[in-house]
C-alpha cells in the first residue's frame, strides 16, 4: 500500500511539473482570459509616437472590454536603446515595442533599403512603399526572426546639426565626430561625407555632445524639440538625407496565441495608430521647427543644387549595399516616387 501511494505521489508530482513547464515565454501572459501588453519607446511624451499611443490604449482596451491591459512607457525608462527594446520583445520578455526602423537592419538586412540615403522625394512616396508592397514583404520576413510587425509609422526626415557652422557641402563634415544610429547604412553615408561617423545609444547622446566627446549629430525635427539637443548644438541644417521611419513591433508567438478577435483589434488600432500618428508627426515638425528657431538654433536648408552633391557622394553606398539589400527592393522603393 505505501509502495502505492508513493508511486501515485511521483506521478502527480511529474504531471505538476508538465504543467508548469508548459508556460513559455512566447505565450500571452493570461489570467482568466487577460492580457497584458507592456510598449516600451524612446521618446517622451509629447511626441507623436506617445501621443497616439494614448489614443491606442485606450481603443485596445474598450474595444476588448478591459481584457487587454496596455501600459506605456516612454523616454527609454525601460530600455536605453531601440535594439535592446527590439531584442527584448524577440525573446519574449516585452510585448510591443515601437522602435526606429533602422536598428533592425541588424536583424534583417533587407531592412537597410529604408535606410539608404535621399531614397524618398516626399513623405506621400516614402508612405507608399511602407504600406505597399515593399513594406508588407519586409513585415512578413520579421516572422522569421520572432517578431511580427503590425504597421509603419514615421518620426519624418533627418537632418543634420554641429557647433562648428553651417553645413552647405559634404567638405563642412570633414573631421567631425558624428553620431549615428546602430545601422551600416548610416555609418557608410556619413564616412562617404567625410564625417568620423560612429554609433552611440540615443539615451547616451545628450551627455555626450555635451561633454564634446562627439560634435554632431542628425535626427528627425522632433527629437531635436523633445529631447532639448537644441542646448547642445547650435547649427540645424535640413538635409532630409535619411527618410525615419518607426514600427510597431510584438513578439510573433505571443501574438499568435491572443484569441482571433483580440489580434484583430490589435491590428485594427494599429493601423489606426499610424494614420494618427504621421497627421500628428507632420504637424509637431513644422511647429516644433520654429521653436527650435526661438530657442536660438541657426537653420539653413540645402538648396537643390546643394542635396544632388550629397546624392552623388551617395551612390557609394548603393554601390557596397546593393547586392546585401537586393537591387529589386532599391527599385521598388525608388518606384514610390
Amino acid at each position: 500500500m505505501k509502495k502505492t501511494i508513493g508511486v501515485w505521489c511521483l506521478a502527480l508530482l511529474l504531471l505538476g511539473l508538465a504543467a508548469c513547464s508548459n508556460d513559455s515565454s512566447g505565450e500571452a501572459k493570461t489570467s482568466k482570459d487577460s492580457y497584458e501588453i507592456r510598449v516600451a519607446h524612446l521618446v517622451n511624451e509629447k511626441q507623436s509616437t506617445h501621443v497616439a499611443l494614448e489614443d491606442f490604449k485606450k481603443a485596445v482596451e474598450e474595444r476588448t472590454d478591459g481584457k487587454v491591459s496596455v501600459t506605456l512607457y516612454p523616454n527609454g525608462s525601460l530600455y536605453a536603446s531601440d535594439r535592446e527594446a527590439i531584442e527584448a520583445v524577440q525573446l519574449g520578455n516585452l510585448e510591443m515595442t515601437v522602435p526606429a526602423v533602422a536598428p533592425l537592419a541588424n536583424f534583417n538586412s533587407k531592412f537597410m533599403v529604408f535606410d539608404l540615403p535621399f531614397l524618398f522625394d516626399s513623405r506621400d512616396a516614402a508612405h507608399s512603399a511602407l504600406d505597399g508592397e515593399l513594406g508588407q514583404q519586409l513585415l512578413t520576413e520579421l516572422e522569421q526572426n520572432d517578431l511580427k510587425g503590425l504597421v509603419f509609422g514615421e518620426n519624418g526626415f533627418r537632418n543634420m546639426s554641429n557647433n562648428e557652422a553651417p553645413i552647405e557641402e559634404p567638405s563642412d563634415l570633414d573631421g567631425l565626430k558624428f553620431r549615428t544610429m546602430s545601422n551600416p547604412v548610416h555609418t557608410a553615408s556619413f564616412n562617404a561625407w567625410g564625417a568620423n561617423a560612429s554609433p552611440l545609444a540615443f539615451g547616451e547622446l545628450y551627455t555626450a555632445l555635451q561633454q564634446g566627446t562627439y560634435d554632431a549629430m542628425e535626427s528627425p525635427i522632433s527629437l531635436y524639440y523633445t529631447q532639448k539637443f537644441y542646448e547642445v548644438q547650435d547649427y540645424l541644417t535640413k538635409t532630409g538625407h535619411f527618410y525615419a521611419a518607426t514600427v510597431m513591433l510584438t513578439n510573433n508567438d505571443y501574438f499568435n496565441n491572443l484569441p482571433e478577435d483580440i489580434q484583430s483589434v490589435i491590428q485594427e488600432e494599429a493601423e489606426n495608430w499610424r494614420a494618427n500618428q504621421r497627421e500628428i508627426a507632420a504637424k509637431q515638425d513644422a511647429e516644433w521647427l520654429k521653436s527650435l528657431q526661438d530657442e536660438g538654433m541657426k537653420v539653413n536648408e540645402l538648396s537643390d543644387e546643394q542635396k544632388q552633391v550629397f546624392m552623388e557622394e551617395s551612390q557609394s553606398v548603393y554601390d557596397k549595399f546593393s547586392d546585401e539589400i537586393g537591387q529589386n527592393l532599391i527599385d521598388m522603393a525608388k518606384d514610390a516616387n
